[in-house]
């Protein structure tokens, strides 16, 4: 049976857009008081307004999440505001256009596996030690389909920090479950977001309209937060049905004859 979510305190990074304000609006919907964080406040801003409107309760937290004094001053101030932290989604992050080897250059490289990884790392650290404490908590951990499987498309930095976040993860569960810690890595294939447009293909809007939806990851939050704290759900693959990678892939096949 799914457990309530009332008075339970979640804490999203990226919460401005795209996923992270889907999960954010879909937990604060079912009573869950939501701590936004993001770089931009307009961007959190509407998240939050969205929330109000549907009756919930959100607090802002301007936040660049590979800043790791940063994150820990966000993480002491939830505690001290609310006495506990339930609920992590590890949503925060970034691609380059310049990504692909002979392009990518270390800056770039740097940007994205600060923000990917090492900031999920940052923000995992943080509450660990909040978690421990209640002897409960649920860390979600944004991945990527290109964290389960190689990718080029997404280029090498996004590929290796996605792999990096799964491992991340994995250990999570293996050190923390004794402590009623659980973590899930849920893993996207394409979804329409505002990251789509950073890539150096263009798509078109009918092929963006195959893909997956915020809201579809924002249900899909949803539903893992809500399952009973001995259940732990280690990873969630999650794809549209038309695939662009299958359909690609079958693409380049020689016809079926006989």
């Amino acid at each position: 049976m799914l457990e309530s979510l009332n008075d339970k305190v979640a804490w999203v990074t990226g919460a401005g857009t795209g996923i992270g304000q889907a999960g954010a609006v879909a937990l604060a919907k079912n009573g869950t008081k939501v701590v936004l964080s993001g770089r931009r406040r307009e961007a959190l801003q509407e998240t939050a307004d969205i929330i109000k409107q549907n009756g919930g309760e959100s607090k802002i937290e301007i936040l660049d999440v590979s800043d790791e004094k940063a994150v820990q001053d966000v993480a002491d101030r939830i505690y001290e505001a609310y006495g506990r932290l339930d609920i992590l989604v590890n949503n925060a992050g970034t691609n380059v256009t310049e990504r692909h080897w002979g392009i990518v250059t270390p800056e770039k490289w740097n940007q994205v596996i600060g923000i990917d990884l090492n900031g999920a790392f940052y923000c995992a650290s943080a509450v660990i030690p909040i978690m421990r404490k209640q002897k409960d908590g649920l860390i979600i951990n944004i991945s990527s389909w290109a964290g389960r499987f190689y990718s080029y498309i997404t280029g090498p930095a996004y590929c290796a920090a996605k792999h990096g976040l799964l491992a991340m993860n994995a250990s999570i569960n293996i050190e923390e479950c004794i402590y009623g810690i659980r973590a899930c890595a849920i893993c996207p294939a394409e979804v329409w977001t505002p990251i789509i447009d950073k890539r150096p293909d263009a798509l078109s809007n009918e092929e963006k309209a195959k893909m997956l939806k915020s809201d579809d990851l924002g249900e899909t939050i949803l539903f893992v937060a809500r399952l009973p704290r001995h259940v732990c759900i280690n990873e969630l693959v999650i794809s549209p049905t038309w695939n662009r990678t299958y359909v690609h892939d079958f693409s380049r096949q020689p016809p079926v004859t006989g």
